[in-house]
């Protein structure tokens, strides 16, 4: 998607900051927290991926977002294979502390399946159903890698 606009600039914030908002997660058994990322201007809700405290700072001090991968047992820069980035605008933390919502600017698409998100199946007419084809090739974007892929 070459028609994308530059990503807004970020400010990371000051190290107070991020450790305020890394106290206030609540991160799970695993020293894992949820996150929902969602583009920043249109609020299309793109995927949900896992966090440890790790990849929150990460994203925080860099503005580019940064996933834990469970398959792989460490840290996933989004975008690092496929080239589709996220780059971060605002990290929310909500009422609970378990869930985070990032706020993003997404270059390209957001799922391996090469659809911009990864929500493309619903029910229609009583039946489960694919309600968006892929814009882009997954094996384009990543090859044999995407293989057996997900967010997990």
């Amino acid at each position: 998607m070459t028609d994308t606009p530059s990503p807004p600039a970020y400010t990371p914030p000051s190290a107070v900051a991020r450790e305020s908002l890394l106290d206030a997660v609540r991160f799970d058994a695993a020293g894992l927290v949820a996150c929902i990322a969602q583009q920043h201007d249109s609020g299309e809700v793109l995927m949900m991926a896992w966090m440890n405290r790790e990849a929150v700072a990460e994203t925080l001090r860099t503005g580019r977002v940064c996933y834990y991968s469970r398959s792989r047992k460490g840290l996933w820069r989004k975008g690092e294979t496929s080239g589709q980035l996220q780059h971060l605008v605002e990290l929310r933390v909500d009422c609970d502390g378990d869930t985070l919502l990032a706020l993003v600017h997404q270059l390209g698409v957001a799922c391996h399946t090469g659809r911009r998100n990864c929500f493309f199946r619903a029910i229609r007419d009583d039946a489960l159903a694919t309600i968006a084809e892929p814009l882009m090739d997954p094996a384009a974007l990543y090859g044999a890698a995407h293989q057996g892929h997900s967010h997990g």
